[in-house]
């Protein structure tokens, strides 16, 4: 049966993935089964997405009450999910505003475009620079690939939106330098996911954080990945002690549905008016139901502390397998240095062993759902362990 479905996606889709050789079927929490019944477990909830697990109860009654009753209304209209979502999302983390889109990129789409709208407002038309940093990732727009701070993904798609500049990262003098006169914001992950599960070293994050807000520079943090739990706090800026001026959010946000948020701070809440910037689907009514649910769950007392204690177990038994050099990351957003083994060839066996795990750069990555049970992350780390000892 898989061999067929196999055969007819690379019929009809465009083949811009390179898939692994399964075809999933059917899930709960952290367990999902393929077509023909073979049983896996996920370390990956469909990169950082399902923050739930697969077909939760709660999750999907909210997504099937809301379905049932509006599933899509224009934004000339008001509805109620979005102000629900927003009011909650204001309420946990201090923000001013939400705007809503459907994906990271978009958000970090929105995020440059309000940076460059404050310093236009402000300082006029030249101040519209934006530096990101070396590694980066920060979408496949070409607006948000020019962002990203990779040449490899800077060709094919000429010419690239102009106005970015790269940093090193944890270099603070080299920020300095490649900051300019006509710099608006700083941009920047926390912890660099597609990168290679690389943090930034908090003191470098503090000082460029005060830098810029010394010199009325923006600073956007792209928490796409690291946003809504991921990290065993809300978010990851909470580990630095910083507030960023613009945050965006997609992935786990709406737990499978696709959603994604940028975060406005008091000093930039005002800068979009009507007409300045919109979108079709943002702030769908079933996706902000899916994303109530999510926070309503996320932020329950005593959830992100079991997010961090699963996330400091997974990295001590990844650090008790021998092939395993060193675990780098931040609760359960994790990168695996292997000894001799490339991630690759790692990550294609433990499929054919019943573990669906991703890669990062030359890193086994890890972004279990947030709800994983301790017996499925023991399941997960043994089939893990008899695949980087053969």
């Amino acid at each position: 049966m898989s061999t067929d479905f196999k055969q007819q996606d690379k019929q009809y889709i465009v083949g811009s993935y390179g898939r692994f050789d399964v075809v999933l079927k059917k899930g709960k929490n952290a367990t999902c089964w393929d077509v023909d019944g073979k049983e896996y477990i996920d370390f990956t909830s469909g990169i950082g997405v399902n923050s739930l697990g697969y077909a939760d109860e709660g999750w999907a009654d909210a997504v099937a009450r809301q379905a049932g009753c509006l599933q899509h209304a224009s934004n000339l209209y008001y509805t109620t999910p979005a102000v629900e979502l927003a009011k909650a999302l204001c309420g946990q983390t201090g923000c001013d505003k939400v705007f809503f889109v459907n994906s990271g990129a978009e958000a970090n789409e929105c995020a440059i475009k309000a940076a460059r709208k404050y310093s236009f407002d402000k300082y006029g038309k030249e101040r519209t620079e934006i530096v990101t940093l070396q590694n980066s990732f920060h979408g496949r727009t070409v607006t948000t690939l020019a962002a990203t701070g990779q040449d490899v993904f800077h060709n094919f798609f000429f010419p690239f939106t102009e106005g970015f500049s790269y940093a090193k990262p944890n270099d603070l003098e080299n920020l300095k330098a490649t900051i300019t006169e006509n710099t608006c914001a700083v941009m920047m992950e926390l912890i660099q996911g597609e990168g290679g599960v690389l943090p930034l070293n908090s003191e470098f994050v503090r000082q460029a954080a005060a830098y810029c807000k010394e010199r009325d520079i923006l600073l956007i943090v792209d928490e796409v990945q690291t946003g809504v739990g991921r990290t065993g706090t809300f978010l990851a800026s909470e580990h630095y002690g910083i507030t960023p001026d613009l945050t965006t959010l997609a992935k786990g946000l709406g737990g499978g549905l696709p959603i994604g948020a940028v975060l406005f701070g008091k000093s930039v809440s005002g800068v979009l008016g009507p007409g300045q910037h919109g979108t079709t689907f943002g702030g769908n009514p079933v996706a902000c139901a899916a994303g109530c649910e999510v926070l309503r769950r996320v932020c329950q007392p005593g959830f992100l502390d079991e997010v961090a204690k699963k996330g400091v177990y997974l990295r001590e038994k990844l650090t008790q397998i021998p092939e395993v050099e060193g675990v780098d990351g931040e609760g359960m957003m994790l990168g695996v240095r292997l000894k001799t083994k490339t991630s690759a060839d790692a990550a294609k066996a433990c499929v054919q062993n019943g573990l669906l795990i991703l890669t990062a750069k030359h890193k086994l990555r890890l972004l279990p759902p947030l709800t994983i049970t301790m017996e499925e992350i023991d399941k997960g780390l043994a089939i893990l362990a008899n695949v980087l000892a053969g």
